[in-house]
């Protein structure tokens, strides 16, 4: 089934069942007012949900036209909002780029740091960029929405705790990033509000494309309308989402509603080195830092800015029939 927040004016707004063409609703708010109250009991609220799901694709219930413009993320806010790096091609690169190694044990033990998660920006939300300076960067990526996960669960097990899939742009201010590492703590200033898909899917939704908790299509980007990224999903995964999710509740509950993302997808070229752009043959990147990663390598200088105001980027995925599956995230760079 597919579900979306309407932003209806409230903190967290008004849960909706919506066609899997994307183009009705129907409102859920006989079963559960919000997606977090869903999660919360969602043993007894997803089967009532699947019910309503399945009448509006009957169109046996009155639904109303979807707008994607009028959804907030899924979840407008959450308990935990935890990003890993699935894809260690983004990390190599980064390394080479200032001619550092891999630590071997990045290849067992996904990194993942802790972001805000109190106030996620609604899908087609402006980006409010304080400063040029701060280096904005969109990353396209892949997140789950899980239930309640307890602690030490096995990544075998994980995989029944995820519940539904988004798609994410995690809004990164890599000018800032630097220094903030330097300190030893880790990201907070440099990750400023993430922005997640109109719509969030069961698992089932995408069908043989969903294997082993990844998804097995092209995450499609777009930067001021042209093709950025078209990387695939399934390709390159170091690990599985199940594995993330394992991962952030080794020493730790998850509550549910807590969400879990993949990082930046990122694929090796044809020939096992770094990825081509699109306009060369390639897959593209998903992020702008990785592009200046392989400028750098290439020349020794980063040629590709970063974002300013004025800048868009489109996030999306579509079906192997072309229809889009989570919406799309449409977001414009604005001065703060």
């Amino acid at each position: 089934m597919k579900l979306a927040t309407l932003n209806d004016g409230t903190r967290d707004g008004k849960l909706v069942v919506v066609s899997r063409d994307i183009t009705r609703y129907c409102a859920a708010d006989n079963i559960a007012p919000t997606l977090q109250a869903a999660l919360d009991n969602w043993t007894e609220c997803a089967p009532k949900l699947e019910a309503l799901y399945r009448d509006v694709e009957h169109q046996a219930v009155p639904c109303e036209r979807f707008h994607e413009r009028e959804a907030h993320s899924p979840l407008p806010r959450a308990y935990q909002w935890a990003d890993g790096s699935a894809y260690i091609n983004h990390v190599e690169l980064v390394r080479k780029a200032r001619g550092a190694e891999v630590p071997d044990s990045f290849y067992h033990d996904p990194l993942m740091y802790q972001g805000g998660s109190d106030d996620f920006l609604p899908p087609r939300a402006d980006i409010p960029l304080g400063d040029v300076k701060w280096g904005c960067d969109m990353e396209g990526e892949v997140a789950v929405i899980v239930d309640d996960v307890p602690m030490g669960t096995s990544a075998a097990n994980a995989a029944d705790h995820i519940k539904l899939v988004m798609l994410v742009n995690d809004v990164s201010l890599r000018g800032l990033i630097p220094g903030e590492l330097a300190k030893g703590f880790g990201f907070f200033q440099s990750k400023p509000s993430t922005a997640f898909s109109p719509v969030c899917v069961t698992p089932d939704e995408l069908g043989d494309a969903w294997k082993d908790t990844v998804i097995h299509l092209p995450l499609m980007v777009n930067y001021n309308g042209e093709p950025f990224g078209r990387a695939q999903v399934g390709e390159d995964a170091t690990f599985t989402l199940a594995e993330l999710v394992a991962h952030a509740a080794k020493t730790r509950n998850l509550g549910a509603g807590a969400i879990i993302g993949s990082g930046t997808i990122s694929n090796k070229g044809a020939d096992g080195g770094p990825g081509k752009p699109v306009s060369e043959g390639g897959l593209g990147y998903s992020c702008i830092a990785e592009i200046r990663m392989i400028e750098t390598i290439a020349s020794g200088e980063a040629k590709t800015r970063f974002m300013a105001p004025g800048d868009t980027v489109k996030i999306w995925m579509e079906d192997e029939g072309g229809h889009s599956i989570f919406g799309a995230i449409r977001q414009e760079v604005v001065a703060a």
